[in-house]
Formats: C-alpha cells, sequence, structure tokens
C-alpha cells in the first residue's frame, strides 16, 4: 500500500509578517522624512506669501515693478524691485562668465584626457573648493582680488561687481565641472569607438557626439550654478556692497537682493514695519526667480535627455 509523502506546509507558505511589519515600519520613516521636507517648503513659502500680501497693501505691485529707485529705509521711499534684480544679475552673469568655461574644460579634461589616478585625485581635489565657506570667498574678493584688479582698472571702486562676480564664479566651478563630468563620464563608450570608426579625431569625438550626448546634463549642472549664483549672500554682501543702483557698471557698488536681506535683517528695522516687510518681497521674488530656472531645468532635461540601453 503506496503511501503519500507527508507535506509541510510551513515550507511552503513561510510566516512573512514580520516582513511586512518591517516594511510598513520603514515605509512610513521614510515617507515621514520626505513629508517633513514638503511641509517645511510649504511653510516657507506660506510665510512669505502671506508677508507679502501685507507688504503690498501699502505698496502699489505697479510701482514695485516699475519704480528706478529702492529706497525703502528712507524718509521718500521707493520700492523698486528691478534695481536689485540687475544688481544680482550682473553678479550672476559674471560669474556665469567664469564658472562656465572653467567647469566644462574641466569636466572634459577629467572624462576624456585625464587618466584614472589623475582623474582619482584631480576631482576630490577640486570638489574640496565646493567645501570652502562663503564668508571667506567674500573676504578673498574683498581684501585681494579688488586690490589686484584696483592696480590694472583705476576707475573701480573699493565695493564692486566685477570682483565679487569673478570669485562668485570660482566658488560655483565646482559644481559645474563635477556635475558635467559625471553627464559626460556616463555617456556610453560605443558613441566614442563608433565616431572614432567613421575617422573622427578625439577632439572631433568630443565636440560632435559626446556633449551633444551628454547635452541635458552639461545645462542642469549650469542652471543649478545660476541659483546658486542669484541665492549667494555672503560674497556679493561683501564685496559688493550695498548701494542699490540700477545700471550695467560692473565698477561700482551695487547691492544685490541678498544683500538687502541681510542689511535689514542685521539692522535696526523694527519688526512688523513696511521696511521689515520689503524683505519678504525680495525673498519671494527671489524664490520666483530659482523657481522659473528649476522648472526649465526639469523641462529640458525631459525634453533632450538621451536614454541609452
Amino acid at each position: 500500500m503506496n503511501s503519500e509523502p507527508t507535506r509541510n506546509d510551513s515550507l511552503w507558505q513561510p510566516d512573512r509578517q514580520a516582513s511586512r511589519t518591517s516594511e510598513a515600519i520603514v515605509r512610513t520613516i521614510f515617507g515621514a522624512f520626505a513629508l517633513v521636507s514638503v511641509l517645511t517648503t510649504i511653510g516657507i513659502v506660506g510665510t512669505l506669501i502671506f508677508e507679502m500680501f501685507e507688504f503690498f497693501q501699502e505698496v502699489p505691485f505697479w510701482n514695485f515693478l516699475t519704480d528706478d529707485q529702492w529706497t525703502p529705509l528712507f524718509p521718500t521711499a521707493e520700492f523698486g524691485i528691478f534695481v536689485l534684480i540687475s544688481a544680482t544679475a550682473r553678479t550672476s552673469t559674471i560669474a556665469v562668465a567664469i564658472a562656465l568655461p572653467l567647469g566644462l574644460f574641466a569636466a572634459i579634461f577629467l572624462s576624456e584626457y585625464a587618466g584614472p589616478k589623475t582623474r582619482q585625485i584631480v576631482k576630490p581635489l577640486l570638489e574640496v573648493l565646493a567645501g570652502i565657506p562663503s564668508v571667506v570667498f567674500g573676504y578673498f574678493a574683498l581684501l585681494f582680488v579688488t586690490p589686484l584688479l584696483q592696480s590694472f582698472i583705476p576707475i573701480l571702486q573699493g565695493f564692486n561687481a566685477l570682483s565679487a562676480g569673478l570669485v562668485l564664479g570660482i566658488s560655483i566651478t565646482p559644481l559645474v565641472a563635477s556635475l558635467s563630468e559625471d553627464a559626460i563620464f556616463a555617456v556610453p563608450r560605443s558613441l566614442r569607438d563608433g565616431a572614432y570608426a567613421l575617422g573622427a579625431t578625439k577632439r572631433e569625438a568630443i565636440v560632435s557626439v559626446v556633449l551633444p550626448a551628454a547635452l541635458s546634463g552639461i545645462v542642469s549642472s549650469i542652471i543649478l550654478a545660476v541659483s546658486r549664483a542669484i541665492g549667494e549672500t555672503m560674497i556679493v554682501t561683501l564685496a559688493a556692497g550695498q548701494n542699490p543702483s540700477l545700471g550695467l557698471n560692473p565698477f561700482v557698488p551695487i547691492m544685490t537682493m541678498t544683500a538687502f536681506i541681510v542689511q535689514v535683517s542685521l539692522g535696526d528695522t523694527p519688526a512688523g514695519s513696511l521696511a521689515y516687510k520689503t524683505i519678504f518681497a525680495v525673498g519671494m521674488t527671489l524664490f520666483l526667480l530659482t523657481l522659473v530656472l528649476n522648472i526649465f531645468s526639469f523641462w529640458f532635461v525631459r525634453r533632450f535627455r538621451e536614454k541609452y540601453d
């Protein structure tokens, strides 16, 4: 008489209750951390919107956009935000003009020309530059770069947009170099080999194949660097001055949006006054500028990103 082997159901249906419980706990913890960041962003934006609404109850929005003076702390107050925007644009433009070629060329060298050992040494040293406090960069611009430039440009004043922009460009160069190098290094080797098989030189392969393939990552690094330059505080506060002036002259003192926020925050401006509320209007303007840049970066990456199998 044949007997069927005894089946141990526990081997085929193990108890997963402990695993499900631990997964639920981990999911809850991670979700809570993500929620904290979201709620923090909502709280910041909500604070800016609430205070900005009170500001525009006293200052017409049209005057905020069209006035050509920024003197909220003067008896005859004017609130032309484009004075601060023009100053921020001056320093950021100079910074990008420095960081873009330096960072991109450094990324190309590290990815395409440097050997593995050279890359392992140079890239960390380049990224160390990003760890230097911005206040150190600010004093470097004020006490070294400005006197050096004044020996070549006599009309350059002690506080100016030029030295602030130059040092700001140096400070954001590691950001462009590191992220661009990662994007270039991620381009498949087969694309390079295909270009070489068609008779292209190394330079032609880089310019015609590698850089277009890594374009979305390079543009993202540049936009991130621009956002960093727009939001920089200590370098422009120490080196560019606190003189709100509308124009394009990089040799004179200026006041950026972040420098104005520092001036009001550290001064004797009474909380709740109109002058105090201006920092929230300026902060919201700064937030919107960086938001537009990040939205453009997100769209550009999705539109032009290359996918390889």
